[in-house]
């Protein structure tokens, strides 16, 4: 608070090193709630990763290392200020790869410690569900479709910290399974893009499984899709590049489809959870809200069942450290901080308090 009783503007220094990108961004919380972006830095390890098919862990941390510390300069030096300016440090302290959170939170805490100011643990999946408020200036509550490469989830965005889940995936999330369908069809990574460019060129005429469609719980499930989608390129191989073309149209309609019965499952729980009062909003958050036949479904759907579609901008969909100091803003502001034993999750479920769902093990 300021002198005066009334809020105060925050600047927030965010890190983020969960996974394969390095980010700093700063953030300024406006006094009356509004946020701003000073500077936002990501710095791709892309092309340390495509080799491989996928994320080698090792490399990504030490990559951080080398990658972080210029990240961090070059923030600042965008946003056209000091260290001293900075109100607090968060950094993503979970869900994600050990090795590299380890190293943005030790440097988030040892800035916070050299300038005397807060430090702010952020879950990377809050950074998203908050993201929104950002962007958008959104109000609690919403209903949120959290589609990434490690997780697809409904959940009901009640305020700063309070999530309850509706739904999950029993098996791949969505990112994953189209990691690995492009994998799988000769593609590169990372593989929704690719899937999407290639979509384009084709026509969904394959006949591939929705699975769990009509059913009354909101869980998603995709690994049967994916092994359909294999069948189906072994008995046609060898692919050609429209045969390759087909089958991504293919799978793509069908995630669409199942994204949409999912979710319109999810606006009724909504509604039964948060109130017949609440806002009737979606917000979809993570990598995968960037593909368009999935945008374009969802906005359908939401036509139908007469809910706002919100999706922040693609910049701020994959990972970045913007969210990441956003997420920090807010927990400040309602007196949020942790200290300097707070510790990397490797996992860190938005609601802890979820039921398990069958067979959703670490995905849950």
């Amino acid at each position: 608070m300021a002198d005066d009783g009334k809020p105060a503007s925050l600047t927030v220094l965010g890190i983020e090193t969960s996974c394969d990108e390095t980010a700093a961004a700063i953030v300024r919380r406006n006094e009356d709630g509004s946020g701003e972006i000073l500077s936002s830095v990501v710095r791709s390890q892309l092309g340390l990763h495509a080799a491989y098919g996928g994320v080698m862990p090792e490399i990504a941390a030490r990559a951080h290392v080398e990658l972080l510390d210029p990240a961090i300069s070059q923030a600042l030096a965008e946003a056209g200020m000091g260290l001293d300016a900075i109100d607090a440090v968060a950094a993503t302290s979970g869900p994600g790869l050990v090795g590299g959170l380890i190293v943005g939170v030790t440097m988030g805490k040892a800035i916070a410690l050299g300038l005397g100011v807060p430090f702010i643990a952020v879950n990377h999946l809050e950074a998203h569900a908050l993201t929104a408020g950002l962007t958008h200036r959104l109000a609690f509550p919403y209903l949120l479709l959290l589609v990434s490469g490690g997780h697809t989830q409904l959940l009901v965005v009640k305020d700063v910290g309070s999530y309850e889940r509706l739904g999950t995936t029993l098996d791949d999330a969505l990112g994953e399974a189209f990691d690995k369908a492009a994998k799988l069809l000769g593609l590169g990574y990372p593989g929704g893009p690719e899937v999407e460019r290639m979509a384009a060129r084709g026509k969904p005429i394959v006949k591939l499984p929705r699975p769990m469609l009509g059913r009354s719980e909101a869980h998603f499930s995709l690994a049967g899709l994916k092994t359909a989608l294999r069948h189906e390129a072994l008995a046609r191989a060898p692919l050609s590049e429209q045969d390759v073309a087909d089958l991504c149209a293919s799978f793509q309609e069908a995630v669409a489809d199942i994204v949409a019965d999912r979710t319109a499952r999810g606006f009724e729980l909504y509604e039964q959870h948060a109130g017949k009062g609440a806002q009737r909003v979606l917000v979809v958050a993570g990598g995968v809200a960037a593909n368009q036949r999935l945008k374009a479904a969802l906005e359908a759907m939401g036509r139908k069942h007469i809910f706002r579609l919100v999706v922040p901008p693609p910049e701020l969909c994959t990972d970045n450290a913007a969210m990441i100091a956003w997420a920090g803003a807010m927990r400040l502001s309602r007196g949020l901080t942790d200290d300097l034993a707070a510790p990397v999750r490797a996992r860190w479920p938005l609601d802890p308090n979820a039921p398990p769902a069958l067979g959703a093990g670490v995905k849950a």
